[in-house]
């Protein structure tokens, strides 16, 4: 740990200060379940705990790696990953997004580690912005955050309602999927899922620890069926066709529809941001959390690049494929038996059911999070915990809802479902590296508080790295496969993401500005680590702690 972070987290008796150590019988509603020195690294940031730490390691990567849900997250990404530039896409193309993306894993990592909260992101970009930026950043931040949130649990729904009625077509060619089909079926999965994100923490690790086990083992089933059946039935394609034949079906060079196919490793790795949220349910939360966070990453990157070669291997006819309405139903048929297919798609099916509950529970911690500091309208309401199963019943129920307002949309036609749907990742991804960006460009590695998990002098060189990939990329997510698209065809991206942050910033010059002050600590606090706690008084050497207590007074 550097000695920055040394002064900012060890509180050491201080007789001329009247700075004093911190036990766990100083903080307000003492939680007896809670390990010290979790509630005490909790409490620097200005926050009494709330939850149960009944997360370990395995645990909250089980939540992550359940959200990641590889194998129907690369079913539905075929179409960037193989459907944009063919097979090259898939294997090296991979490969070097993966490197790019475990930057700013990393990058965020390091943040986790330094600041353990559920708010994460939006916290750390309050606390790491430039003076007098705090609460812009902040808010920015965490609505863009909750967007993407926001949106991804209907989008997992939605897909997976779609799935079976699909899986339902393919056995009975006469039988038509509606609408109302897709919406009822959905709405039941919500209800279900909803329950299940209340359930006490210590419930939902063992769920999600079970959910992990059947994620990865039908992932891995699936693998060694399409390796051995595929490979047995038709051979395996030649590797100068795998890594160099082009398939290019857009209207863009061939360097920049490879650009197009990363959104594919973008979209497939969303959700290794979920131990961030969870930390505040995590043991050891300064290490385990980051070290999830790093897991999911890595462990998602490495298995979902083995399935993307397994696939490129063994696809029997590239333009059927690619010109199918559903890639993964068509590629299965062309190198399996009908009854192996259809195991394959039952197994995808309960992978995302799995993938679905997890990113609703990942989604309510934030809205908790962010009710708490009463950044979202009826906050407190929605900053509720249970007083028995410690969860915030509140958040699940409010998110569970606005997905099904989303999913409704399926009756104003697959084009307007769509473009909600592309929200997400670029949503996601504006939140990931702004809270990056304030630390490489405008924190000095001194006045950073590192915390145990850190990069080191490697920090600032990988968080460059992270920003920039970023930055070409959400142009790219926003980008038309078509020069003269139409409206089916077109990237309502845009659109459809800028007018709900256009609105909150609107709201934020009118309004929020004037009482909005960043994230609001729930211990008596004049800045997120400059704070007063029963007349214990925290440190003020770092100099971050200095300009949030000034921005107290003067921007706040």
């Amino acid at each position: 740990m550097s000695s920055s972070a040394t002064e900012v987290y060890s509180q050491k008796k201080d007789t001329s200060s009247g700075a004093q150590s911190i036990s766990v019988a100083a903080l307000e509603a003492p939680v007896p379940y809670d390990e010290p020195d979790n509630a005490e690294d909790l409490a620097k940031l200005g926050y009494k705990q709330s939850f149960k730490r009944q997360l370990s390691l395995f645990g909250v990567f089980s939540v992550s790696f359940s959200v990641l849900g590889l194998l129907p997250s690369v079913a539905a990404t075929l179409s960037f990953t193989m459907g944009v530039v063919g097979t090259p896409g898939m294997v090296w193309g991979w490969l070097v997004a993966m490197i790019f993306v475990e930057c700013v894993a990393a990058s965020m990592a390091e943040l986790c580690s330094s600041m353990p909260t559920s708010g994460g992101l939006y916290y750390s970009a309050a606390m790491l912005a430039p003076k007098g930026w705090g609460p812009l950043a902040s808010w920015v931040t965490g609505w863009s955050n909750y967007i993407g949130q926001l949106i991804g649990f209907p989008s997992c729904v939605y897909s997976l309602s779609s799935m079976i009625l699909n899986a339902v077509a393919i056995q009975r060619p006469s039988y038509t999927v509606e609408n109302y089909q897709i919406f009822l079926l959905s709405l039941g999965f919500v209800v279900i899922f909803c329950i299940m994100a209340s359930l006490p923490t210590k419930i939902v690790g063992r769920i999600n620890s079970v959910g992990t086990f059947l994620n990865t083992l039908f992932l891995f089933i699936s693998m060694i069926v399409i390796l051995a059946s595929g490979g047995h039935r038709n051979g395996f394609n030649k590797s100068s066709d795998v890594w160099g034949k082009f398939n290019n079906t857009t209207s863009w060079p061939n360097g920049f529809a490879v650009l197009m196919s990363f959104c594919g490793v973008i979209w497939t790795m969303m959700g290794y941001d979920t131990p961030f949220h969870l930390s505040e349910e995590c043991a050891n939360a300064s290490v385990n959390a980051p070290n999830g966070i790093i897991l999911t990453s890595t462990v998602g990157g490495l298995v979902g690049w083995l399935f993307q070669l397994i696939i490129a291997y063994t696809i029997v006819d590239l333009n059927a494929v690619v010109s199918s309405d559903n890639l993964w139903d068509t590629f299965l048929n062309q190198v399996l038996s009908k009854n192996a297919a259809m195991a394959i798609i039952s197994l995808t099916i309960v992978s995302n059911f799995i993938m679905s509950q997890g990113v609703l529970v990942a989604s309510s911690r934030i809205a908790y999070s962010y009710a708490r500091d009463e950044v979202l309208p009826f906050s407190n309401y929605m900053a509720m915990v249970h007083p028995k199963t410690k969860t915030p019943i509140v958040a699940v129920v409010v998110n569970s809802v606005i997905g099904l307002c989303v999913i409704f949309l399926v009756f104003a036609g697959p084009v307007t479902i769509n473009a909600v749907f592309s929200v997400s990742a670029t949503a996601a991804f504006v939140a990931f590296t702004t809270p990056v960006c304030m630390r490489t460009f405008f924190v000095k590695d001194e006045d950073f508080p590192a915390g145990p998990w850190n990069l080191g002098k490697f920090s600032r060189p990988i968080g460059f790295v992270a920003v920039c990939f970023v930055l070409v990329m959400i142009p790219v997510l926003c980008f038309p496969t078509k020069s003269n698209p139409t409206a089916s065809e077109m990237n309502w991206t845009c659109l459809v993401y800028g007018v709900p942050m256009g609105a909150t910033l609107i709201w934020y010059a009118v309004s929020a500005r004037k009482w909005f002050k960043g994230p609001k600590v729930s211990l008596d606090s004049t800045g997120p680590l400059n704070m007063s706690i029963e007349g214990v008084e925290m440190p003020q050497e770092s100099p971050i702690s200095k300009k949030m207590a000034n921005e107290s007074e003067k921007a706040y």
